[in-house]
Formats: C-alpha cells, structure tokens, sequence
C-alpha cells in the first residue's frame, strides 16, 4: 500500500517541501564567493520535474500565483517608501542611467529573438535570467497565461529561457564591474575620498553654529530666518555656560552657542545666517539633557502633527530627526506620524520618558505584524491588477496582472502608510519572511513545470545558443551605460557599481561591489535605482509577451 496518494495533499506538500530544501541548500554552495542564492530552488525544480517527480498542475498553478503575489507585494513594501525620493536630484540621474540598461536589455532580446529566430516566451525568459530579475519572470509568465494563443509550451518556455542564462547574470554583472576597474584605470583610494551624486548632500549631520548677526540679538529660536524652509531643527543652545533644550520661544544672545540638526548644505546656508561654526561641542557637554530615540506605536497619535502634539511647549522635548524606512530627515512642524516611525526626542530626562510613553515606544507593537492590512493590500493589489489599459501597438489592452497588480499598489500603500485604523507598516523580519516564501514557493512550482524539457532543451535544442544570447543581453547593455555614466556624467566608480548592480536587482554583484570598498555610495546607489528598476522589469517583462501575439 502507497504511502501517499500519488495526486493528494500530502502529497504535494512533501514534494513542494523536498523541491525548496534542496533547493535552498544548492544555493548556499559557493564557488569564487557566488552563489546561486534562492535561484537554486528552481533548479531543484528542474531536476525533480526531469526525473517526473511533480505534483498536478492545478496545485502548481495555485502555489506559483500565491507565491508570486506574496513576493511582488512585500518587495513594493519594501522598496515603496523610497520609490518617490528616489527620483528626485540626483537620484534622477541614476535612474535614467538604470532606466537605460533596462530599455537596452528590451531592445536587446527583441533583436535577438528575430535575428536567432527564438520564439518570444523563450526570450523573455532570458532577458529575466539574463538580468537575474525573477519578477519579470512571473509577469512573462502571468502575460501568456492571460494570452488565449499561448498553449502549454509555451507557458514552460520563460521558467527554461530563465534557467539557461540565470548563471551567466549574476557572472556577467560583476564581471562589468571588473572590466569597468580595468578600463577606466581606478585608484580605490582617490573614488573613495570623492563624493558620488548618490544622494549624500541630503544626510542628517550637525554643527554647533555661534551666534555673531547682531540682527539676531534678543530673538526668539522661532525667528531664525529660513530655519523651516531649510529644513533645520536647533536643539540646544549653551547661554553664558548653560546648556538647555532650545524651544521656540527661547531667546537667543550674542555669543550664544546652537546646535542644529539638519541636512550638510542647509547647515552651510545656516551658519552664514546665525554668525559662524563653533569649536564647542554641545553634545558632549554635561548637562543633563539627553537624546533618545522613541518608535511611534500608540495608535491614539497616529495621523496626528507634530505641530498638533506640541511637545516643546508641553514636555520642553524637541524633535530633531525622523526615519520611515530606513530614510533619516529632519521632520517639519505639519508631519504627520505613521506607525513605525522612529523620532529623535531631545530634553530631559523625565520629560523624553514622558514622550516616549505618550508615542508608544514599544518593540513589541512594531514587531508583531498587523496582519489585516496585508490581506485587504493583496485584495486591493489583485484588483489592480486586473484593470485593464490600453497601449499604442498593443493587440490587446494591458493588465498589471498578478505580478504588477499587487507590487504598484504595494508601492502606493507603503508610500500613505496609514488609512484609519489601517496601518501598512510591515516589520522587516516579516516582510523578508513573506517575502522568501512567496518566490520559493514560485521558483519550486516554475521548475517543477519546466523540468520535463530544460535538460533535452541543453542536450538536444538551443541550450547554448540561448546561453549565449543571455550573456549578450547581461553584458552588453551594462557595458554601454557603464561608459556613459564614467566618461560622460564622471560617476564616482563606487557609485557605478552600485548602478550596475540595482540596474540588474543583482544582490551577489552587489555584495562582491560592497566588499571591495567600505564606502557607502555602492549601496547608496543600489538602493536609489532598485525601486524604479523592479517596476520597469515587470513592465516590458509583460509587453515583451504581449507585442508577439
């Protein structure tokens, strides 16, 4: 007697669970510090299906669009927050950059789907191996399943194209970025002392600034000029050797010490208003005045300002910082607080515990999920996804379907953050649990489909002509934009790495660019081009499939 049913529950569970745990060990095996990662899971997936070990098609087809909605919605999560300010100063620069690998690698695998005569399921495969992006993966897949001319092979061509030159992208990324070393001659040390246009005008930093403008003798703090518009908070002020929480009202002397908190810019424009920087450090003066950092939990402050709270004049506590996922800034009087944020509360002792208790402040609350808001986002996100629009050139209208539903309104949600009683803070340990199920349950479903055809596919049919393809469509457009962004807009070479990596969603390129410096731009400008990168995947993901019918 049959230990399971060969098309039960258990069944398929026991496979589901076999594919994703072998799956997960192969891609823990490293060779010269790479590692397929969770790409591993679908080539567990290929071997089980090759040796005819797979579970019905029906409870593929579930387990794949669940995993998928579950991976594409806590990545808009996760990148949504800084989606819209990464697309402001020099951050646009970046992303037209990354935008351009993006519209190359499209232009790219349409020519070479005509050129080598590769049928366009099969290309878009490629073009989501090639540039290791598993959600243009499932968007490819989710277009021809909403594609009546699409049969059942086809359906398995994306999961095979992907599989045959997903090596060769995480390679080819790095391999760039050495090649970029090379050509380009760089000293490690003279990029790392230079500044890259990543953002880092805007970091949070302070001066202690002395008070020499006569004009500002016997004014209050509140009547600095420019103070709001700069995006300045002073904290404290030192009068004749006394150090005290600076409030709106407090006056302000000749001779007088502040310390302002703000961006390094505003804080140049500032000190030419208020005198000149001093040597004094306020901070680490004895006074009794301390800085906590307190998390917004208490749901009865959520949605209001801080202007509303008014928690100098009350607590003599003065807010200088702000951080909402993980982007630090100097938060204005009419900021409304969302759960999770986390503020930089300034005064006593006794009147900082007094703020923290009126916020919150509790661990707990911030890591214990709200799971309602997930399912009324994914609810939301499906919906979405099947509006359809119409594009020029298109035979059919075009839906955001399951894969670019649920991550544009992701995006959307995490940017508002609160509706109601509603709040879309998701901790980061639940997002990344979420997060690696949904695509391991994807990635084990997609190889478990294809696996019938990947190894004739290499043995017998184009294996190493796709390969091939592949490592053009990787290299070649990084290559280009590399040039352009060193030669033309002279992009600090950390930076550039950092570019290539979030223009492919490369996480190993980028670990391998990370250690070859501690500077931070790398990550920096990984992490300003990933959110626009991750959306323009899915999209010509999904037109690519689209414009072939």
């Amino acid at each position: 007697m049959a230990l399971f049913a060969p098309h039960s529950v258990a069944y398929a569970i026991i496979i589901i669970s076999l594919v994703a745990a072998l799956g997960l060990a192969i891609g823990n095996i490293r060779c010269c510090k790479v590692n397929l990662g969770i790409a591993g899971v679908l080539f567990s997936g290929l071997l089980f299906g090759h040796l005819g070990i797979t579970v019905s098609r029906e409870v593929l087809e579930f387990l794949r669009e669940f995993g998928l909605i579950l991976f594409v919605y806590t990545i808009g999560m996760q990148v949504g927050p800084g989606f819209f300010s990464s697309l402001k100063r020099e951050g646009l620069r970046l992303n037209l950059l990354a935008a351009s690998v993006v519209l190359l690698g499209a232009g790219l695998t349409v020519l070479i789907s005509r050129l080598c005569a590769i049928e366009m399921p099969a290309a878009v495969g490629i073009f989501a191996g090639a540039t290791t992006n598993t959600p243009s993966l499932a968007a490819a897949q989710q277009a021809l399943k909403d594609m009546a001319a699409a049969g059942e092979a086809a359906a398995k061509l994306p999961g095979i194209g992907y599989a045959v030159a997903y090596p060769f992208g995480i390679l080819g990324t790095i391999l760039s970025m050495l090649l970029a070393r090379l050509i380009f001659r760089v000293d490690f040390a003279h990029e790392a002392l230079s500044d890259g246009p990543s953002g880092s005008p805007d970091k949070v930093s302070v001066m202690n600034l002395e008070v020499t403008n006569q004009n500002l003798d016997g004014l209050p703090v509140s009547k600095v000029p420019a103070l709001e518009s700069l995006g300045v908070r002073i904290s404290r002020i030192m009068h004749e050797g006394k150090v005290s929480v600076a409030q709106s009202d407090t006056v302000m002397r000749l001779g007088d010490v502040l310390l302002a908190v703000g961006p390094k810019a505003s804080l140049s424009e500032l000190a030419l208003v208020i005198g000149r920087p001093s040597d004094m450090d306020l901070k680490s003066l004895s006074s009794g005045i301390v800085s906590s950092r307190v998390i917004v939990t208490r749901n009865e402050v959520l949605g209001k300002t801080l202007e509303q709270l008014d928690l100098a004049d009350h607590y003599g506590v003065v807010i200088t910082r702000a951080a909402r996922a993980e982007i630090e800034f100097v938060p204005a009087s009419n900021y409304t607080l969302h759960f999770g944020d986390a503020l930089q509360a300034v005064g006593e002792q006794a009147a900082v515990s007094k703020v923290a208790s009126l916020l919150g402040n509790s661990p707990r609350a911030l890591n214990h999920p709200q799971l309602i808001p997930v399912f009324v986002g994914i609810a939301l996100g499906v919906l979405l996804g099947q509006v359809p629009f119409s594009l020029p050139g298109m035979p059919a209208p075009v839906r955001l379907g399951l894969a670019g539903g649920p991550l544009a309104m992701a995006i959307l949600l995490s940017r508002i953050r609160q509706i109601g009683p509603l709040s879309w803070y998701m901790p980061i340990s639940a997002n990344f649990m979420l997060r690696e199920l949904g695509i391991i349950l994807f990635l084990s479903c997609v190889g478990l489909r294809a696996g019938d055809q990947f190894f004739s596919t290499l043995r017998h049919g184009h294996g190493l002509q796709w390969m091939a393809c592949g490592a053009l469509v990787t290299f070649l457009p990084l290559a280009i934009v590399a040039v352009v962004a060193r030669l033309k807009y002279r992009l600090n070479y950390f930076s550039l790495c950092g570019l290539l990596a979030g223009s492919m969603t490369d996480p190993p390129a980028l670990s391998f660019a990370n250690s070859l410096s501690p500077c931070s731009a790398t990550s920096i400008a990984y992490a300003t081009v990933y959110p626009l990168v991750m959306l323009l995947r899915v999209l010509c993901a999904q037109i690519l499939v689209l414009s072939s019918f």
